[in-house]
């Protein structure tokens, strides 16, 4: 069903333009959100999610999509919210958003109409806080969502390669809420429109600030730690800025205090005034998420997008259910447990199954669920089954370097969800597209039994990430013996399943630990399981994370020990080209890499052999979309030992 055609029907999206207000008898919005994604209606969205739940509770949201940043003209034109402008870059860092991992600009954005580029600013969080300061000054401004999160704290930027200070600092906002949004957002706005004024709102959960050059830090206490100071001092920003283990120790105490159960109030110096960052909000209970996915989603992109330029991110999860948020598994290059939180927050059965029965009564539902998941697919329902050790806690990875024994990792309610699903009237298949953590459902067979039988559509998608025991480590990924244990038991389950069907394993090249011969290594093991992707996943240091601070400063910040880091755009090259040392274009730069750790002997015709002893030729082709290298993940190519086959 067309948007134009659900307005006609009545179901109307939250106003983005002065003429929809006007439609609605509207002389001012409550909230403006401002967003660096094209407006999609869909609960996969920030945007429309926290814009229908303020809705819900009685607010006047307009949302200001994409909108010309080169002047304040577009703010103007929709007018002054009462209460506040809620800024956010999007979905994603606007800078990851935007360029490679080679830093050249990407041809394509997932979250724009057609995927058409330049339709956001670079650091978006900073130029959009400027307009709504330069359209209506006295407004308030609230930054978030994944940029303004994730840089609320002096961060290393490998875009200009230096260390930026908090977005506090150079957005200007009042406020940067960070997290999970419903429930921060939601107070702010009833505690403006009941008179507080946006300093009375530095109490909060969830949220940072910048404290005045006058200002006293102010007597706040979240909960009670005894024993424990209620207030941690990292290095200030010039301290960071001029020493790399400085660096390293304000990124260990910055992800030691991520547990919302203990995690004390964070100060950081820059200049003469501070950054202060309060604890991480609650973990949202199940009644408050299944509120939140039973709000009126039209379910589809604004109808004044065109139809012949769709976009991309939508047509890939306009049919997919999310399950849970939050991820436990901490790795370090992963931004996922920092924003969403390490508990897991999950819907419950029936608030699931009621979103699948309503996608299955539309009339353009062709019956295939795409994912039934989240960050990740196999983590439902699962988390401490001590709550007096979890309120304790500071591990950073409940799986890594094990799983820990408190960890309830029954499956039983995930299959049994995935059960229900299925058999709902009108539901053909129901896929798993999100990633499997393997060293959980390796040894759940009723698990992979149904995941095997009825919701894998001829491959599965799992990240093993690297085959080196050190970098995996550093990574705080499961052992390589992991990986195959359970594609032996992947590839027995589909032969009892009767089906012919394959694992995506995804591989990083240049992460922090990996050199030359931790690459050779993966290569090798690639060329022994005819592993043959067909892109390439390099390392990108996004603000905030564990491995982002390895490649900054050459430090491991949890043992302060040193990390070999491939800095140089020549040896990030060779690992790429080793990742896909099949490719007749890769072969000098594969044999450069075999030589220069002296490892000639995997250059000629033996079966162990990496590259033959004379150069291929290199056929003439256009580079389709399967053979970029742009950092992005994507499928691989599957060469089996008798014959080849892509997945």
């Amino acid at each position: 069903m067309s948007s134009a055609a659900l307005h006609q029907q009545g179901r109307t999206f939250l106003p983005t333009s002065r003429a929809e207000m006007d439609a609605l008898s509207w002389s001012q919005p409550d909230i403006v959100f401002v967003t660096g994604d094209a407006y999609i209606d869909h609960p996969s969205f920030a945007a429309s999610i926290l814009g229908r739940w303020l809705e819900h509770h009685g607010f006047k949201v307009a949302i200001l999509a994409q909108p010309d940043w080169k002047s304040a003209d577009a703010w103007r034109e929709l007018g002054a919210p009462r209460l506040f402008y809620a800024v956010s870059a999007g979905a994603m860092d606007s800078m990851i958003n935007h360029y490679t991992a080679n830093r050249k600009r990407r041809n394509a954005d997932a979250y724009s109409p057609g995927g058409a580029i330049e339709r956001r600013p670079d650091r978006a969080n900073a130029v959009y806080a400027q307009r709504c300061r330069e359209a209506f000054k006295g407004i308030p401004v609230i930054a978030g969502g994944v940029e303004a999160s994730l840089r609320r704290v002096s961060h290393y930027d490998y875009w200009s390669d230096k260390v930026w200070p908090s977005s506090l600092v150079t957005s200007k906002a009042d406020l940067v809420a960070y997290g999970n949004g419903e429930a921060s957002i939601l107070e702010i706005a009833m505690r403006l429109r009941d008179g507080e004024s946006i300093r009375d709102l530095r109490d909060m959960r969830g949220v940072a600030y910048l404290l005045g050059k006058k200002d006293s830090l102010p007597e706040h206490r979240f909960h009670d730690n005894e024993g424990d100071e209620q207030t941690l001092t990292l290095p200030s920003h010039e301290e960071v800025t001029e020493s790399g283990e400085k660096f390293a120790r304000a990124t260990r105490i910055l992800h030691r205090e991520t547990n919302p159960l203990n995690a004390r109030r964070l100060v950081q110096a820059n200049g003469d005034r501070q950054v202060v960052i309060n604890p991480p909000p609650l973990a949202l209970t199940e009644k408050t998420l299944d509120a939140i996915y039973a709000l009126p989603y039209t379910r589809l992109p604004h109808p004044a997008y065109a139809d012949d330029a769709p976009i991309p991110a939508w047509q890939t999860i306009a049919e997919s259910v999310q399950i849970m948020r939050g991820c436990f598994g901490g790795c370090t290059f992963c931004s996922i447990t920092l924003h969403q939180g390490r508990t897991i927050q999950s819907r419950s059965r029936e608030s699931v199954l009621s979103e699948v029965k309503g996608l299955a009564s539309r009339k353009d539902f062709k019956g295939h669920i795409s994912d039934l998941g989240g960050p990740t697919a196999n983590m439902y329902r699962m988390r401490c089954s001590k709550p007096e050790v979890e309120a304790k806690c500071r591990r950073l990875s409940c799986v890594s370097p094990k799983v820990c024994k408190l960890l309830d990792t029954d499956h039983a309610p995930l299959v049994d969800l995935m059960k229900s699903s299925r058999k709902v009237p009108g539901i053909k298949k129901v896929h798993i597209a999100s990633g499997i953590r393997m060293d959980l459902a390796r040894n759940e067979p009723e698990y992979l039994e149904e995941l095997v039988e009825h919701h894998v559509g001829g491959h599965l998608k799992v990240a093993p990430e690297h085959v080196s025991e050190r970098v995996l480590a550093m990574m705080k990924k499961p052992p390589q013996k992991t990986f195959e244990e359970f594609a032996e038991r992947f590839d027995a389950a589909s032969k009892r399943a009767g089906k012919d069907q394959f694992l995506v394993p995804y591989f990083i090249a240049s992460h922090p630990g990996s050199g030359i011969v931790e690459m050779i290594e993966l290569a090798q093991f690639l060329k022994s399981k005819g592993y043959r992707p067909r892109q390439v996943q390099d390392f990108i240091p996004a603000p905030m994370d564990i491995a982002t601070c390895m490649y900054h400063t050459g430090i491991d910040p949890e043992t302060m020990k040193y990390v070999h880091v491939s800095k140089k755009s020549t040896h990030r090259g060779l690992q790429r080209a080793l990742l896909q040392f099949f490719k007749p274009e890769n072969y000098d730069l594969v044999k450069q890499a075999l030589l220069e750790v002296g490892r000639a002997d995997l250059i000629g015709e033996g079966p162990d052999c990496l590259i033959p002893s004379k150069r291929p030729r290199v056929p003439k082709y256009s580079r389709g979309p399967g053979n970029k290298q742009d950092g992005k993940r994507g499928g691989y190519r599957w060469a089996a030992k008798r014959g080849s086959r892509e997945s």
